[in-house]
């Protein structure tokens, strides 16, 4: 049954779902890595098909894209869901666990490809718009680099289908199962990955004034470098540099020959960016030269800023409102220092990433984590409803 403005609501999806929480677990049980969700997008383009949409497959690797003309409504919506697992071994627990050893869905991408098919399905069946819907099905979201949207944008995305605005969500673990929290302007960080390689002289641990110790050198550097952010970077603004790794060495007795230091380095502000960039390369640099050894410093990009769009935001939180309640709505959330490649469609399309609550669960990237099978109707309802708004008749 309608609710009195004729948008859907939490009930409308509500016969979804025993449906809904048994694909989820099937998901869950099959996760494949970045660029290897061969099954997963086969098993969403077979869903698709077989309630009406126009689809297509093989878009920046096994990206599909589900589309629903309905009407004579000139607009068009892009609505996004990632697929891939990540590569930690699942933590016994749930008769669903993954059956893919070292594989498992960490991240809840599982949950968020559920949801997205939820409204498919439900939105095929009711056709209450008047436009064009494009259900975007990405790869790759995980690996940080050279990702599924960057390759599906590539590969002519927008240009096959377009898009007036793109939306695309994100459970967040700490806070209630079905609250959705907005935010407008930069919500995720960038992030980049910096590899310094200190090259020293190897040589006895004996006569270590012999030597050249790169070892020496960087265990300094990691001290050094967490002034970057404390003495360089406005203290209202927000930086992060992390060394994550530190490799240097094989035996007790022995001065290696270098030493390896790996550093995650996120950011809100380009400018930022680029200055913690130059201040960590000419930090390792002139770091080196005192300790007698060289340093090479290679900086890998990630994922930019993702900056949600005003208008957008505005209109997504209202939707979320309007299903859900005032109470169940966080605006403005806080920035989040994790980073998601959706920053990428932004950059070509307006729109929105938001989060939705996943209640006291494990955190992300945790071999206990796992999606609440009680937001899989609340996304389904959310997205349908966003649909109906966006392109309403």
């Amino acid at each position: 049954m309608k609710n009195k403005d004729n948008f859907t609501n939490l009930a409308d999806t509500e016969p979804l779902k025993e449906a809904l929480t048994a694909l989820r677990h099937q998901l869950h049980q099959c996760p494949e890595l970045s660029n290897q969700e061969v099954n997963t997008a086969s098993l969403v383009a077979e869903k698709l098909s077989e309630w009406g949409y126009q689809v297509t497959t093989g878009i920046g690797g096994y990206g599909v894209v589900g589309t629903l003309k309905v009407g004579d409504g000139k607009r068009s919506l892009g609505l996004r869901a990632d697929m891939d697992a990540l590569p930690i071994n699942e933590r016994p627990g749930k008769d669903y666990i993954s059956q893919t050893p070292g594989v498992m869905h960490a991240c809840g991408h599982d949950g968020h490809t559920t949801m997205l098919l939820g409204a498919a399905q439900y939105l095929a069946k009711t056709r209450n718009f008047n436009g064009t819907l494009n259900l975007v099905f990405q790869p790759a979201e995980e690996i940080g680099v050279n990702s599924g949207a960057e390759r599906m944008i590539a590969e002519g995305l927008f240009e096959r289908f377009p898009c007036d605005a793109i939306f695309g969500m994100h459970n967040h673990p700490g806070y209630p199962s079905g609250n959705m929290m907005f935010r407008s302007g930069p919500f995720m960080a960038a992030c980049d990955t910096i590899i310094i390689t200190l090259y020293g002289k190897g040589g006895h641990a004996a006569r270590p004034h012999l030597a050249a110790d790169p070892l020496v050198a960087a265990s300094s550097l990691v001290g050094a470098l967490q002034t970057v952010v404390s003495r360089n970077i406005d203290p209202m603004a927000a930086a992060v540099v992390t060394i994550g790794s530190l490799h240097s060495g094989d035996a007790a007795n022995v001065i290696p020959e270098s030493a390896r230091m790996e550093l995650s380095v996120r950011s809100f502000d380009n400018g930022i960016r680029e200055l913690l960039q130059t201040r960590i390369r000419e930090l390792a640099e002139h770091h080196a030269v005192g300790f007698g050894v060289r340093a090479e410093v290679s900086v890998i990009p990630g994922y930019p800023v993702l900056i949600n769009h005003p208008e957008e935001t505005e209109f997504a939180r209202q939707v979320a409102e309007e299903l859900l309640g005032a109470d169940k709505v966080v605006a403005p959330f806080p920035a989040i220092a994790g980073s998601e490649d959706f920053a990428y469609y932004l950059q070509q399309r307006p729109g929105c990433f938001m989060r939705m609550g996943n209640g006291d669960s494990a955190m992300l990237h945790n071999a206990s984590y796992d999606f609440n099978d009680a937001n899989l109707t609340v996304g389904a309802a959310y997205w349908a409803r966003l649909t109906e708004r966006y392109l309403a008749q």
